[in-house]
């Protein structure tokens, strides 16, 4: 049974200070379910004109189900979805004005690279002269006219990426969709791309959706990140705000590596108890500005916690005893336990520290996080 294709353009609203015109993808209320199993639920999201959005999260949260709906490759099962002010729900992929790059580069094996480049843009009918045209800027602005005449067989995957990204790149869409380009990619290479990756959104300054469960590549690429658990969205906000005030509990812990520290105690008086530990709260901010009392979980990411001369910027501080290390070159992260709670910390890479070393350690209180134990809620 055919479906019919909706396009109708949305009414104009206004949501805060912007209005629809302001949007790239808007997803409302989007639903997905294979037989009893639910994918997203209620999901919503708007992205900005000209932003780079990341889809962060662990495998199976859903991530690249959603960006598989909003790309058209696969039916919601209630919901809408708006491409550009237009109601795409149930639109074909090629209907949608984007463009996708795969994990898996998807290159055709027989084709050279600008075979490869040119193949959708003859199927469509594109005049050759416009083909050529924005053959050779994509190959300008990824660097790989030296290449146009391989086959993909002999290149790198770094190649071969940069290859899948400017066949996007050539059929001149505002949206481009990425789901984990990087990660069949080594470490040198991922970090290489990853800069290129943001050096083409800056130039372009078109719309990017990007998937991944790396957060070095999230923090580094996203004007935002929405972070998804079961399939929904846990927090959507910069890179600096989810890392600086986590919404909960599975952000703070999902975000930073190592992970956040944290101790179960109890607030009394302003004061964060853990055993023998007594953290003063003086400067941290609750969300909704009010003081609270008893049960709370109390965050800290271990680049926060300072020793050595650093330990004068401190409010709180103890001692503890150096119970393993793992040398980093640039950082030393140390594990040991406080207030019977293993923790770790970040030092500089150089510090001069064994096992069994007594370590004086400090915070601030402003720099932590709180949360509430019941409902893992941000305090």
């Amino acid at each position: 049974m055919t479906q019919t294709v909706e396009t109708n353009t949305i009414e104009t609203h206004t949501i805060g200070n912007n209005t629809v015109e302001n949007y790239s993808v808007q997803i409302k209320n989007l639903d997905l379910q294979f037989g009893n199993v639910k994918v997203l639920q209620q999901l919503n999201l708007d992205v900005h004109k000209g932003e780079f959005l990341v889809l962060l999260g662990s495998s199976g949260c859903g991530k690249s189900t959603l960006l598989n709906c909003i790309a058209g490759l696969l039916e919601v099962t209630d919901g809408q979805i708006f491409i550009g002010g237009n109601n795409v729900t149930w639109a074909e992929p090629s209907e949608r004005g984007i463009g996708m790059v795969f994990q898996s580069y998807a290159l055709y094996p027989q084709m050279t690279v600008e075979g490869n480049l040119t193949f959708g843009l003859r199927n469509a009918r594109i005049p050759r002269a416009e083909i050529k045209e924005r053959v050779a800027r994509a190959a300008s602005i990824l660097q790989i006219e030296p290449l146009l005449k391989r086959k993909p067989a002999a290149l790198s995957g770094g190649q071969r990426q940069r290859v899948a990204i400017g066949r996007a790149l050539v059929r001149d869409v505002d949206i481009f969709l990425f789901d984990e380009p990087l990660s069949n990619l080594d470490a040198k290479l991922r970090a290489d791309l990853r800069v290129e990756i943001k050096r083409l959104h800056g130039q372009l300054n078109n719309t990017m959706i990007y998937v991944t469960h790396d957060q070095i590549e999230a923090m580094t690429l996203a004007d935002r990140i929405a972070i998804m658990k079961e399939g929904q969205i846990m927090q959507l906000a910069s890179p600096n705000e989810i890392y600086n005030r986590p919404r909960n509990l599975y952000v703070a812990d999902f975000i930073g590596s190592p992970s956040m520290n944290f101790l179960e105690g109890e607030i009394k008086a302003g004061t964060f108890i853990k055993d023998d530990l007594e953290i003063p709260l003086d400067g941290y901010e609750y969300e909704d500005g009010s003081k609270r009392a008893g049960n709370a979980i109390l965050g800290l990411r271990p680049e926060h916690i300072v020793t050595g001369d650093n330990l004068a910027s401190a409010t709180v501080k103890t001692k503890i005893t150096v119970e393993l290390i793992e040398p980093m070159g640039s950082d030393t992260l140390i594990y040991a336990t406080l207030a019977g709670t293993s923790i770790h910390v970040r030092m500089d890479g150089q510090a001069q520290v064994s096992p069994g070393d007594e370590v004086e350690i400090g915070f601030q209180p402003a720099r932590a996080s709180l949360f509430d134990p019941e409902t893992e809620d941000r305090l």
